[in-house]
């Protein structure tokens, strides 16, 4: 794509304390360069970035959300969070690709406290990457209130999309490439387009109702999903006691 004159991409950059941030510290102190793009929050440990931190950056106009981590298997904490937040952030690709936004703008890398250098090289190739992806929304060709609306139904998933990774998408593998065969497999598709797309699809209907109330075509219009699938949400969002169907206009509405 054609990378507009002049633009400087927003990244917002996650550090944990005992690892990461001591690399970035390191690298500043050693003077190595690196782009002045990211903006950095210092947390505890990497498996305690939470993915609506990660939605609210994107939804205030972050180009790039960065994760840096302790290396799997030096994680400070018994708990060992780094590995919580490698499964996490496969999750967070797989909603960003459904929602139409480039998974590759969220990048997490483990850096040690004394990997000064690579933090500097790692933020250099990361802000290049999403420098030449272009503007949140317009390297996507998404309108911006469009993007807007889908992060705010993302956003409001949030409790459930974690309840189901901790309780069908957990799990304790010793690599990257295991996480990623892993979260690439044919049963994880299954069961996110089974138990995410479709209460995503109907977190974005009860965000359109909220506004006014819409026919089912109106809503497949809008949504661009077909006639038949939005059938199916409104009657299961009936049921639910969500929505109710107000015969007068012939338009569902908010229960």
């Amino acid at each position: 794509m054609v990378v507009r004159r002049g633009f400087e991409p927003k990244i917002l950059g996650f550090l944990c304390n005992w690892c990461c941030y001591a690399g970035a510290d390191l690298a500043g102190v050693s003077r190595y360069q690196y782009p002045p793009n990211i903006r950095v929050i210092r947390v505890m440990c990497s498996g305690r970035v939470d993915p609506a931190f990660i939605l609210r950056a994107f939804s205030n106009g972050t180009d790039g959300v960065f994760v840096g981590g302790c290396w799997l298997g030096e994680c400070h904490y018994i708990t060992e969070g780094n590995y919580d937040a490698l499964s996490m952030m496969h999750l967070c690709k797989k909603l960003l690709e459904q929602i139409g936004v480039n998974p590759e703008r969220l990048r997490l890398e483990w850096v040690s406290a004394s990997e000064g250098i690579r933090f500097a090289e790692v933020i250099t190739d990361f802000t290049r990457k999403v420098k030449s992806s272009g503007p949140l929304g317009v390297g996507e060709g998404i309108d911006g209130n469009e993007l807007k609306f889908k992060l705010e139904a993302v956003t409001k998933l949030i409790p459930y999309i974690k309840l189901v990774e901790r309780e069908r998408l957990r799990v304790r593998l010793n690599t990257e490439e295991e996480y990623e065969k892993f979260f690439s497999s044919d049963e994880v598709n299954r069961l996110f387009n089974e138990l995410i797309v479709d209460k995503l699809a109907i977190s974005q209907i009860m965000l359109l109702l909220r506004e006014r109330p819409l026919s089912t075509g109106e809503i497949s219009e809008i949504l661009d999903l077909n006639p038949s699938e939005v059938s199916r949400y409104l009657k299961s969002s009936t049921r639910e006691g969500l929505i109710r169907y107000d015969e007068s206009q012939k338009r569902f509405a908010p229960a």
